[in-house]
């Protein structure tokens, strides 16, 4: 009678564990100079902020212009036989093929601009339309080129930057290290650039577009939601890092073709594609481009799968743009 009580006792506790129900679990932390918010649906917590953050210090080692031996700042200092890690191999045959697409729109060449206009490592310079026209010579991705795991540079003056689609393969890494673990409904953002795949448990995951309100950084309201599905988004805009010098505002987002910072009605650019790393650097390409072309280009290649919310000013108005495939999943706050 006993031996049956304790097979009974043990089989309830068997029932119990196996009958354990999912829950969300989130991690949170800073890393790449921003801040990174994870939510996992589980039944127990299986992946600790220690594994996150191990995993960007990683991916700082490799393409960190801000880290002195990071392989970047290496190559950029034109150090002898530096191989490069896959990390970096995966985010610079990327970036050749957004720059061929957009005919040079986009170009992790930027370097020495980047840092002229302040937005670098390097200590910002006074600067005058001579000293631009001295550095647009170096700035031409195809002056780059992958051989034999490093890379060759043209001229040893070219300044390589991948801040601009660092951070979205960055992304897509923290994706692929949860799918790795079989956790299959997960949303990862870090610095506004997010991928989310499967389900919040019983409600799908929703994303907030913010306002490009460059006067109130920490209280910005939302613009519009997205149903996010299992896909990548990435926001640029010039509200969101710049500076001023007497009546003149600068962003960081510089035309590599002209040298100076992109201007035009376009003040933010909300891209959706099957992953962050391409969805980080059209972000950026768009913002270069300005509206038009980039409605344009998103029009003529189809085959890319990129969705656009795009706020751009109209005579002092702020109105938006959705691209087609995007308006059955969006909906508009204000």
């Amino acid at each position: 009678m006993i031996k049956n009580v304790f097979i009974i006792f043990i089989t309830a506790i068997f029932v119990a564990a196996c009958a354990k129900k999912e829950a969300i679990f989130f991690l949170q932390g800073n890393a790449q100079g921003t801040s990174y918010h994870i939510s996992y649906v589980s039944k127990d917590k299986i992946v600790s902020k220690k594994q996150i953050d191990s995993l960007l210090a990683d991916i700082d080692r490799s393409m960190s212009a801000w880290i002195p031996n990071s392989i970047i700042s290496r190559i950029n200092n034109n150090e002898k036989d530096v191989i490069i890690d896959d990390y970096f191999r995966t985010v610079f045959n990327k970036a050749v093929e957004v720059s061929d697409k957009t005919k040079g729109d986009f170009d992790i060449t930027v370097g020495p601009l980047i840092n002229a206009w302040g937005f670098g490592p390097a200590t910002k310079k006074t600067l005058n339309k001579r000293k631009l026209d001295s550095l647009l010579p170096l700035v031409n991705y195809k002056m780059l080129s992958l051989q034999h795991s490093k890379i060759v540079k043209e001229k040893p003056e070219i300044k390589i930057d991948f801040n601009a689609i660092a951070q979205g393969y960055s992304v897509d890494v923290l994706a692929d290290f949860f799918q790795k673990k079989g956790i299959t409904h997960y949303l990862v953002e870090l610095g506004g650039e997010i991928k989310s795949n499967g389900k919040k448990i019983k409600e799908e995951w929703k994303v907030g577009i913010e306002q490009p309100d460059e006067e109130n950084a920490s209280d910005r309201k939302l613009q519009a939601i997205v149903n996010l599905g299992n896909r990548a988004l990435a926001t640029s805009g010039n509200y969101r890092k710049f500076y001023r010098e007497g009546n003149q505002k600068f962003s960081h987002i510089i035309n590599p073709k002209t040298g100076y910072p992109a201007k035009h009605n376009l003040l933010s650019t909300t891209v959706i594609a099957n992953d962050a790393i391409t969805a980080d650097a059209y972000a950026t390409a768009f913002m270069v481009m300005g509206l038009q072309k980039s409605i344009d280009f998103v029009e003529k290649n189809k085959e890319l799968n990129l969705e656009v919310f795009f706020i751009y000013d109209e005579k002092g108005k702020w109105k938006t743009y959705i691209s087609p495939g995007l308006m059955k999943r969006i909906k508009t706050v204000s």
